[in-house]
């Protein structure tokens, strides 16, 4: 089990590592989000409001809103240079700000398409 769990984050890291090239990060359906985001050593961002976050979030979700005016100051003092961040929002669209934004700053990140919307169209756990 856990050298599947280990060769399914080595694919997504070599998915994200290929596919950054254009953005500077990858986009991932759901599926392979929800695998990425099961490995122990990613940091899953959420960049929704207090508020929408506060409603529901992914699990082990960190929350830092990219439409505040810190955002990268707080991203700095709190994500880590090294690994991978899977950063989400409601639909994809503040994900894939907030991924190009971390993305000039060095940070190796995934954005979800679709956002939680995606991710609970699917089927896939959310908490309060």
């Amino acid at each position: 089990m856990k050298m599947k769990r280990m060769l399914t984050f080595l694919m997504a890291m070599l998915g994200v590592i290929l596919g950054c090239s254009r953005h500077g990060y990858e986009n991932m359906g759901v599926k392979e989000f929800a695998q990425l985001v099961a490995c122990s050593d990613v940091v899953v961002l959420d960049v929704r409001t207090a508020e929408e976050f506060a409603e529901d979030h992914l699990s082990c979700a960190i929350n830092i809103d990219v439409k505040g005016e810190d955002f990268l100051t707080l991203a700095r003092d709190v994500l880590p240079r090294e690994g991978c961040i899977a950063v989400y929002c409601r639909s994809g669209r503040r994900s894939a700000l907030a991924c190009s934004m971390l993305a000039r700053e060095g940070y190796q990140v995934v954005n979800l398409t679709g956002g939680i919307l995606a991710w609970k169209e699917e089927g896939q756990p959310v908490t309060k």
